[in-house]
């Protein structure tokens, strides 16, 4: 648990002044920890609406392990420019930089190998344990044994819930929720502990699956992105030492560039396994979770989803002869939607602007509410009683006749449930509630049907998916939120469609579709990806217009009100995110002015006790090293070093008597990777170094470990201007040196926390943030 250079613990939570020689213990347990025990941590307090002090104590007492690190390291996506770096740059042959790059591309294979994989494993799954769940629940009921059923469907969903619970709580809490805004902070540069190791993976996956098989509204989507980032970076360091997997050959990604690509690829892979749609996987990576892009990352990610594709479409087609149980066509997605039309009335597009208004408002709303905390039981008990009593308030319907498919339908999955219904009779809200998610969105898209569902089944349905998709999101299991959207925008699109019939052509089917870019523009604000996937879903590019249409329309009221639910949730757990664009008021202030103290700076020669003591008393990550005479004819700055670098080279102890310089020694015992970025839990720590008092008064030469090219801006430049310079650069540390002569090398380190609103604002409280 380190910290960048200035007087801070965790995320944004200062050290005052006459507290730092406490400031090693408090590092260690965060603020939050400190005031929360159990280690429970309701990030940033003041962003949630406030909680019954008896709920909390019932969360405390039923999940105390529950908690996600309130600290983050951040992460440079730029190499350190030292001299170890440079002579193994240079001493690499063409066959070796051959071998980077077939790697390179060797990982995304296995990227887009593991995550099509882990994606089928789930829906096959999900469709299996709920499709038993739901055949079970009707056969009670075929025998009138209704109480018995509903004591059997909320068992199960209850039992699958706490499962899901006990997961996320006792063995990887980082794993609860939907993932996306913790790749999405990872791959802005914040590196917050555990987020994407093994044990998050495996609960990942099991959670989710128990998760969606409980019956809660959530998707699996979320969870399946975070999934495929955890592949991507345990496949990029090596496995894991603590889990005995370890591969050597695949340790070539010892930087957090690599990995960051690597990374990107997964979360790509994972919205392609998803949804069926590896273009709308890439273009998701890019529109929403990458902070960097390269053309040449393009093209990798773009082979990783195809690689994922091709698994789904080998898989799925295997089980088609029905060796997959009671997988069918439910899972993985996949809607056909007709829109019938290529052209397109007046009334047509009012429609759709209708649709794209009431998206972004129920969109925006469902931002702000959706920061809630409940517990599990509680939620799981819920949502059974909704999906099983809410069937019962609707009236049955005869079977319409001359229909393509079985009315009542036969089996867990189709348009016409019986459940309490007589022969030849339907429940239509059933089909939606009493059923899978992926199957009601399916019923909702069907085009054809506009008397298939009442207007009171869809306002119903449409409210209760609006309301448990609130309250579910906030709970402690790894939860999506595609799904929820897609099922309350498609029931609100199909009611519109339903209403407007007489005025508009557009179909109920169509509507539905729109309904759900609406509010998933609402709430996501995403527009190129969303359209991309969902035409991928659907295989419709008839209705590219409209949809482009009503995404560029909700999204464009809905930020009349907020931002984004991902963006949301990403300040709620307290990530030192940097928006692509500076805040106002940054152009008001200059470097210097928010520069934090007191500066650590190093010798290029220094005494080993300084180091120790240095790295004991504060949590920076990074040092200046000034060169002073006799090493130069005047003080000047040589570099930066980092705090990882310099544990590695004082457990090396290399040290000498005199203040000498011993950069060839040093090029001699160690290599690159010896300083490469360990994986987690792995690096060299304070506690591990063993010096004697000998060895305090000798000296260790900092030289071959310096980056000697650090990023440097002047102390009179813009805020604004580094604040953008340092996030388009990947930068972790922004040294600030002065524009005058005369004066130190150096006048302090920027980092990431000293561009956070907090920071910036505590000092400066007259500044209007807006302004």
């Amino acid at each position: 648990m380190e910290e960048d250079h200035s007087r801070r613990e965790g995320n944004g939570f200062e050290i005052e002044d006459d507290d730092k020689e406490h400031s090693v213990s408090m590092l260690r347990e965060p603020f939050l920890v400190r005031n929360i025990k159990n280690n429970i941590i309701l990030h940033r307090l003041p962003l949630l609406v406030p909680i019954p002090a008896l709920l909390k104590a019932l969360i405390m007492s039923l999940f105390p392990r529950l908690a996600f690190p309130a600290f983050c390291s951040p992460m440079a996506f730029r190499i350190a420019d030292n001299e170890l770096f440079k002579q193994d740059w240079r001493s690499r042959k063409k066959v070796e930089i051959y071998q980077y790059v077939v790697l390179k591309w060797t990982l995304a294979l296995l990227i887009g190998l593991g995550t099509g994989l882990v994606g089928f494993f789930n829906n096959l799954a999900v469709e299996n344990i709920a499709g038993f769940k739901l055949l079970l629940t009707n056969n009670l009921m075929l025998e009138n044994k209704y109480y018995q059923a509903f004591a059997t469907y909320a068992g199960c969903n209850v039992v699958l819930a706490i499962a899901a619970a006990a997961l996320c709580a006792y063995v990887a809490p980082a794993a609860a929720g939907s993932g996306i805004p913790e790749v999405k902070a990872y791959l802005n540069g914040v590196d917050a502990p555990s987020i994407l190791a093994p044990a998050t993976l495996f609960v990942k996956i099991f959670g989710s699956i128990f998760g969606v098989a409980a019956g809660f509204v959530v998707g699996k989507e979320g969870p399946m992105v975070h999934t495929g980032a955890c592949i991507a970076s345990l496949l990029g360091q090596g496995g894991s030492r603590k889990y005995h997997l370890t591969w050597k050959w695949l340790r070539y990604f010892k930087n957090d560039r690599d990995r960051r690509d690597l990374v990107t690829c997964g979360s790509a892979a994972g919205v392609a396994a998803a949804f069926r749609a590896p273009v709308g996987g890439v273009l998701f990576a890019l529109e929403e979770d990458a902070s960097w892009w390269r053309s040449a990352l393009l093209w990798r990610t773009f082979f990783t989803t195809a690689v994922v594709a091709v698994v789904l479409r080998g898989l799925i087609d295997f089980c088609r002869s029905g060796k997959c149980g009671l997988f069918g066509q439910g899972g993985l997605i996949m809607f056909d939607v007709n829109s019938r039309k290529a052209f397109y009335s007046t009334p047509d597009l009012l429609a759709v602007v209708f649709l794209g208004v009431i998206g972004g408002i129920f969109g925006s709303l469902y931002n702000y509410c959706v920061v809630k905390i409940l517990l599990v039981i509680v939620i799981s008990l819920l949502t059974s009683c909704c999906s099983y009593g809410l069937p019962w308030l609707s009236k049955c319907i005869p079977c319409p006749p001359h229909l393509a498919e079985k009315c009542p339908t036969e089996g867990r999955s189709g348009n016409f449930k019986n459940f309490q219904c007589p022969p030849n009779h339907y429940n239509d809200l059933a089909s939606l509630v009493f059923n899978t998610n992926d199957d009601a969105i399916r019923n909702l898209f069907t085009s054809g049907s506009e008397k298939e569902f009442h207007l009171s089944t869809l306002m119903v349905f449409f409210f209760a998916i609006y309301c448990l998709g609130i309250v579910t999101y906030g709970i402690a299991v790894p939860s999506g939120l595609f799904i929820p959207v897609i099922l309350a925008g498609a029931s609100y699109g199909r009611l519109t469609g339903t209403m407007l019939g007489p005025l508009s052509n557009l179909d109920a089917g169509p509507c539905a579709l729109l309904g759900a870019a609406s509010f998933l523009g609402g709430t996501m604000r995403m527009t190129v990806s969303l359209c991309v996937i969902l035409l991928e879903l659907t295989n419709d590019l008839l209705m590219l217009p409209l949809m482009m249409l009503v995404l560029l329309i909700s999204k464009t009221v809905a930020d009349c009100f907020n931002k984004g639910i991902y963006d949301q949730m990403v300040r709620m757990k307290g990530f030192p995110y940097m928006e692509a664009h500076a805040e106002p008021y940054m152009r008001h202030l200059v470097a210097s002015d928010v520069v934090s103290g007191p500066l650590v700076s190093f010798s290029g020669i220094e005494k080993v006790g300084n180091l120790l003591h240095a790295l004991k008393v504060t949590g920076h990550n990074g040092f200046p090293v000034i060169d002073e005479p006799p090493c130069s004819d005047a003080p000047e700055l040589c570099g930066l070093v980092l705090r990882s670098h310099l544990l590695v080279l004082l457990r090396g102890k290399k040290f000498t008597k005199q203040r000498v310089k011993m950069g060839s020694g040093i090029m001699k015992s160690f290599k690159a990777h010896d300083f490469a970025k360990a994986g987690s839990g792995k690096g060299v720590k304070l506690e591990d170094l063993e010096i004697t008092e000998e060895e305090m008064e000798m000296y260790v030469d900092l030289h071959p470990i310096t980056n000697t090219s650090p990023y440097t801006v002047v102390d009179t430049m813009s805020l604004a201007k580094a604040a953008v310079l340092f996030r388009e650069l990947g930068l972790r540390h922004l040294c600030v040196v002065p524009k005058t002569p005369g004066r130190p090398p150096i006048v302090g380190i920027l980092t990431r926390h000293d561009f956070t609103p907090d920071h910036i604002l505590g000092l400066y409280p007259h500044i209007k943030p807006h302004k």
